[in-house]
């Protein structure tokens, strides 16, 4: 998909219409549109015509774009979960494992790269299902989280509004367990977390959760995803990235700093 966004904007950049690429390509214009799309794999010879065609000499970015062409092609290790991975979230999946900075705003529930497996399990058994499916669910998000634990993690940068701090999913135990483990994993170098208090008011963010998530190569421009109720969308256009982007910076401002989100933290811990 992010391959396909890239694509598009270097074929508009140059005024050449999906019609003409497809023919360059040996294919047509629904194959085009396709692959803009991310709907299909890529070869590598069409990646490579296609960056001659609109004019791409910077080495660099034919790069990083053969490269993502080669992982488009390659199954992720969440296959083995594809009974209970929709499409929508598969692309996520392949999103967040691959990324070099995810940002994110979550206005219910903590983050899930951040939640313990008791907090994932009583998250997971709000939606009705076969206790076995919902035991793979919880695995899939705990495996999700070695993400962060790799040699070379992605910068994490989460803004937690209080709300979802002040929930009990399950008892004061369970919380306690929670905050304590957003504490630790807090105090990683790559790892930031604040916290928006009730007393900040309405927010830039105050619709719903949203996550940044910017691909490798430093080429490519971040990719924003909203989870919906039964999907998950992709706003694309220029101007909507931005638009989201204004609002993460924004939110990070209007939140308490990392250092009085650990004060913030130890006083919820106090009152459980």
């Amino acid at each position: 998909m992010v391959l396909g966004n890239r694509l598009r904007a270097l074929r508009e950049a140059q005024g050449i219409t999906g019609a003409d690429a497809g023919r360059r390509i040996r294919g047509s214009h629904s194959k085009i549109s396709r692959l803009e799309m991310g709907r299909t794999g890529f070869k590598a010879r069409d990646v490579l015509d296609l960056l001659t065609y609109y004019g791409v000499a910077d080495e660099a970015e034919r790069v990083t774009l053969l490269a993502l062409a080669r992982q488009s092609n390659t199954h992720g290790w969440w296959q083995f979960y594809h009974d209970i991975v929709p499409s929508w979230l598969n692309v996520y999946l392949g999103l967040e494992q691959t990324a070099t900075v995810i940002r994110g705003y979550e206005l219910q529930f903590v983050p899930g790269l951040l939640q313990t497996e008791e907090y994932a399990r009583a998250v997971m058994s709000l939606v009705p299902d076969e206790e076995e499916r919902l035991e793979r669910r919880v695995r899939l998000r705990m495996a999700r989280q070695q993400v962060l634990r790799r040699p070379q993690p992605p910068f994490l940068w989460v803004v937690i509004d209080e709300t979802a701090l002040r929930r009990s999913m399950g008892g004061r135990g369970l919380m306690r367990r929670q905050l304590e483990y957003l504490l630790e994993v807090s105090r990683l170098s790559h790892v930031t977390v604040q916290v928006v208090p009730f007393t900040a008011g309405a927010h830039s963010a105050i619709a719903g959760p949203v996550t940044l998530l910017r691909p490798p190569g430093g080429e490519l421009s971040d990719v924003v995803y909203l989870e919906q109720l039964t999907g998950g969308a992709y706003p694309d256009k220029p101007s909507e990235v931005e638009q989201y982007r204004h609002v993460m910076n924004r939110l990070s401002v209007e939140a308490l700093p990392p250092a009085a989100t650990t004060d913030f933290l130890f006083d919820a811990l106090r009152e459980l």
